[in-house]
């Protein structure tokens, strides 16, 4: 290796956009061959996305199509959108054949009309009806995400002619590890394995050595009920059959990845009260970002009307007017029972998104999450009595009216009236806040189990909603508590 590839090798870890641009205003074919060669596809096209498309262009000119075409696909929209308008028919037609048709599915969703149209007539009839097949399928169903290019043989196929057909065909298939197989009808009966065929008999059949216990799925299946069997199944690639049985594509492990990925983020844009986005952060644009935060942001300040209404009731209380130190721990209680039921919630969200239980087992789920919560309740309404105790005798808090001034530090608080008083306070907050995380648990059990059960996302529902209904419900139980604990002052 010359000293200039030497000088590749050393940015494998972090590629160095810079080096690359130098490659291309020096015209250096092999200096940039031998960054293909030795680093991902992902970590360049991160590295040159924000290229003009002048130097883009020449990238795909100096290396050759057969080894851009996969570097292509990892592009971002907005790059890739940029090459297609600089590019030849001719340069086209060539990077767009040498893609899987899924992958180019894929670019043609995320394209302008015009642009679209362009790549659909430089795709090859056999591809371009591949595209057209996926493109007619729902986005987030398995028909959207398989692809068309898989190796299928008929049960009665010889392995020494199996074996002979792969390794003819097999560089056009998205994976050669798994060998679909079908009847004579054309109906999938099973899959064999590239070690199961390399350790058969050459006159055995596919049908002698297939496995017939194999998992599919069909075109309008949920990718994310998709990623949930290739998790269980531990599976390479499945079948994806449309209503007849018959095999139409196959799902491989790379684009299940990428939507467990898909899934996750959308989950966590939901916990945190966004709308989710296909797109990286760095592509977003300032008004696209507001525009994901502001429909929940209006949404809570809607709900937030009940807490509004509960907490004017409160106000006009003659027992916040009398006890105005109350006031200073509703922010406590609130936070706390929240805090509670989000704890709840995740876990909830957790379990549905890995099948470890589901809406019909909500009476088991509830029974077990209620004697949870009851400890945890129990333990935090206790701790809170003896720190909101200690609050008032260091005089972190105090009660102006009744006892002003008085606090451990002024040794004025070892009297009978002032203990009776600080117990009466911490019993009230206290059980309140037991109460209040009890029930937090509850309706963060059922809010993500309801939501499954009406086949919507936990994720969606689940946190502003429990925000809402915590913050009324607690500030409900602190309201009945106090008139229960100073009945005088009703």
């Amino acid at each position: 290796m010359d000293e200039e590839q030497e000088n590749v090798s050393t940015k494998v870890a972090s590629i160095d956009p810079e080096k690359i641009l130098s490659y291309i205003r020096k015209k250096d074919r092999k200096a940039l061959l031998t960054v293909f060669e030795i680093v991902p596809n992902i970590d360049i096209a991160e590295a040159v996305n924000d290229f003009e498309p002048a130097d883009l262009l020449y990238i795909f000119r100096a290396v050759p199509s057969e080894i851009t075409a996969d570097f292509f696909d990892e592009l971002s929209s907005d790059a890739k959108e940029a090459l297609i308008k600089a590019m030849t028919d001719k340069e086209l037609v060539e990077i767009i054949n040498e893609q899987y048709a899924d992958d180019v599915a894929d670019t043609v969703n995320e394209l302008p009309a015009n642009l679209a149209s362009r790549v659909l007539r430089a795709a090859s009839k056999d591809m371009r009806k591949d595209i057209n097949q996926l493109l007619q399928y729902a986005e987030g169903t398995a028909g959207s995400l398989m692809t068309t290019e898989y190796l299928e043989f008929i049960d009665t196929a010889k392995v020494s002619k199996v074996i002979e057909e792969i390794r003819s065909k097999g560089k056009d298939a998205e994976t050669v590890y798994t060998i679909f197989v079908r009847n004579a009808k054309r109906e999938f009966v099973g899959t064999a394995g590239l070690d199961d065929l390399i350790f058969a008999k050459p006159d055995e059949t596919l049908g002698d050595i297939m496995n017939r216990d194999v998992v599919s799925c069909y075109t309008a299946t949920d990718q994310e009920e998709v990623a949930k069997m290739f998790r269980r199944y531990d599976l390479n690639a499945m079948a994806v059959l449309n209503a007849d049985s018959r095999l139409v594509g196959v799902i491989t492990i790379d684009d299940v990845m990428d939507v467990i990925v898909e899934e996750q983020q959308e989950d966590l844009a939901h916990l945190t009260n966004m709308s989710a986005s296909d797109k990286p952060y760095m592509e977003l644009s300032a008004w696209s970002n507001a525009k994901k935060c502001i429909p929940w942001l209006i949404a809570l300040l809607i709900l937030g009307t009940f807490t509004t209404l509960v907490l004017d009731r409160i106000e006009k209380s003659h027992i916040f007017t009398l006890l105005p130190m109350l006031i200073a721990f509703v922010p406590t209680l609130m936070d706390t029972g929240g805090n509670a039921g989000a704890q709840t919630t995740g876990l909830m969200i957790r379990g549905l998104a890995v099948d470890d239980f589901g809406p019909k087992d909500v009476l088991k789920v509830l029974w077990k999450e209620f004697k949870s919560a009851l400890i945890i309740a129990g333990i935090v309404a206790s701790f809170a009595f003896l720190w909101i105790t200690m609050e008032q005798y260091t005089g972190i808090v105090n009660d102006a009216e009744s006892f002003p001034g008085v606090n451990i530090w002024a040794g004025n608080c070892w009297n009978l009236d002032f203990f009776g008083h600080t117990m009466k306070n911490s019993a009230l907050i206290s059980i309140t806040m037991g109460i209040a995380v009890l029930f937090s648990k509850v309706i963060g059990t059922l809010l993500p189990l309801g939501a499954a059960a009406i086949k919507k996302d936990p994720a969606l529902l689940s946190q502003p909603m429990l925000t809402t209904i915590m913050d009324v419900a607690t500030l409900c139980i602190y309201l009945v508590m106090a008139m229960a604990f100073f009945p005088h002052f009703a």
